[in-house]
């Protein structure tokens, strides 16, 4: 059953060691966000905790705000491709995650990602899903992939 504060969010297809260094924080609930527009992350991020008896929960992205509303969320993991002195780049969502973490006084931890995206996705990778068609004809479509996440929104980065 969820409680208050039990559940860890993870968006990305973090590096090695993070579902080692995940399982010594010993989590109730790991949820890991779907991660559209192609779902590789979600796919190699489950199989992955799936094998260290860490049993997932994969929810759409958008779920992230009702748990957080639910006051559920205990502590938020983000992946990140590179960093400067002002910001972090993560997948897409990383930014909302990181809004929402601090606005609800919730941790947002950065770990290095497994991969690099490209920084823009093609547009009819939002048009399709599992291989059908999800949009009208005429339907314009915008897909970045990767967002700056601002350090004021970063309680620590592994590296």
């Amino acid at each position: 059953m969820l409680t208050k504060k039990s559940i860890t969010i993870v968006r990305g297809l973090p590096r090695d060691g993070f579902s080692d260094a995940l399982k010594k924080r010993n989590p109730k609930a790991v949820f890991v966000l779907e991660g559209r527009p192609n779902l590789d992350a979600a796919k190699a991020l489950c199989r992955q905790l799936l094998k260290r008896k860490i049993t997932p929960t994969l929810i759409s992205d958008n779920m992230a705000g009702f748990l957080f509303y639910k006051n559920l969320v205990k502590e938020v993991w983000v992946t990140y491709q590179g960093m400067n002195h002002k910001n972090a780049y993560c997948d897409v969502g990383g930014l909302i995650l990181g809004v929402l973490g601090k606005s609800h006084r919730v941790p947002v931890y950065l770990f290095p990602s497994n991969s690099k995206s490209r920084f823009m996705g093609n547009k009819k990778d939002i048009f399709r899903f599992n291989g059908k068609n999800v949009a009208a004809k005429g339907v314009k479509g915008y897909v970045p992939l990767v967002e700056r996440l601002p350090k004021k929104y970063i309680t620590q980065v592994y590296a």
